[in-house]
């Protein structure tokens, strides 16, 4: 265990961090674009609207205090904010649009808005149950996916703007995870943990 531990702190502490320009580049979601997707009522729109534009200003002010704090930015925690917000914004747009209409904008969110550069929790909850992971096994497992998603984070300013560049450091962190993982797993836990995240790729930003 405390050789495993050893392989994970080093994992956290392999990015490099260097200064970053072109953060003044539009954030977030465009929500406007769904309205083209989907045929609103007046006032369905109004408050589609008010909603989006609620949450918007929300995501904003997060970013906002986040670069205000100095120093590095703490990129996990600014993803689990916004995690938050779109759950809720979720929940409000549940009591506006109908079932179909529904569906379509959490497709639409899912597809245009970035996310956490980790294994979810609900793939986290599969591989424990396929695998049937002990508690030590499990606890090694987001203990590696944080690392993962935090190393990524950390070395955003170099990547930043570049999807080449965002691709090469997302593929060395997780050949890391898998390779942390490769010690924490038996043989053939390993083998269906592949088989489980073979899909997990670096996505770009469009």
């Amino acid at each position: 265990m405390k050789n495993i531990k050893t392989v994970l702190t080093a994992f956290v502490l392999g990015a490099l961090v260097v200064s970053c320009s072109g953060e003044n580049k539009k954030r977030g979601t465009d929500y406007s674009k769904f309205k083209t997707e989907v045929t609103l009522t007046p006032e369905q729109e109004k408050s589609y609207d008010e909603i989006t534009a609620k949450y918007q200003k929300q995501s904003e002010q997060n970013f906002e205090a986040a670069k205000a704090q100095g120093g590095q930015m703490d990129r996990v925690a600014l993803g689990i904010k916004s995690e938050e917000l779109k759950a809720r914004q979720a929940e409000e747009m549940a009591k506006v649009l109908d079932a179909g209409q529904m569906e379509k904008f959490n497709k639409f969110v899912d597809e245009n808005s970035r996310k956490r550069p980790r294994y979810d929790n609900q793939l986290l909850n599969k591989i424990k149950t396929e695998l049937q992971l002990s508690d030590d096994q499990f606890a090694m497992l987001n203990a590696a996916n944080d690392a993962f998603e935090k190393s990524f984070n950390d070395a955003h300013d170099v990547y930043h703007g570049n999807n080449d560049l965002a691709k090469e450091y997302w593929e060395k962190f997780d050949n890391q995870r898998k390779e942390a993982l490769k010690k924490v797993f038996t043989p053939e836990q390993y083998t269906k943990f592949l088989a489980i995240v073979k899909d997990q790729q670096f996505k770009g930003r469009k």
